[in-house]
């Protein structure tokens, strides 16, 4: 879960490190959100990202509100953007 102070770490430094190793799938739930335009988009909502990599390079899709996550990786997956974003509250 991202924090005001592992933003860099979690959406550059992880994502970065994940990719060159090859790590199929990585998730960022961001629920303040704390993320950069160019990762969230500019509504800059509470928003679940899934990377996939595909060819070597990540592709990112962003999940808010109530939309269904799609996961390569978990294909049986039922769960909201927002039920993740709101897990331990």
């Amino acid at each position: 879960m991202v924090s005001e102070s592992t933003v860099v770490e979690d959406y550059r430094d992880k994502l970065k490190e994940y990719q060159e190793i090859g790590i199929k799938e990585y998730w960022v739930v961001d629920p303040v959100p704390f993320g950069a335009a160019k990762y969230i988009g500019t509504a800059k909502l509470p928003t679940v990202s899934v990377y996939h990599l595909i060819e070597d390079e990540y592709q990112v899709s962003l999940y808010q509100d109530e939309q269904l996550i799609l996961s390569p990786t978990f294909p049986n997956l039922n769960l909201t953007a927002n039920q993740v974003l709101k897990a331990g509250k």
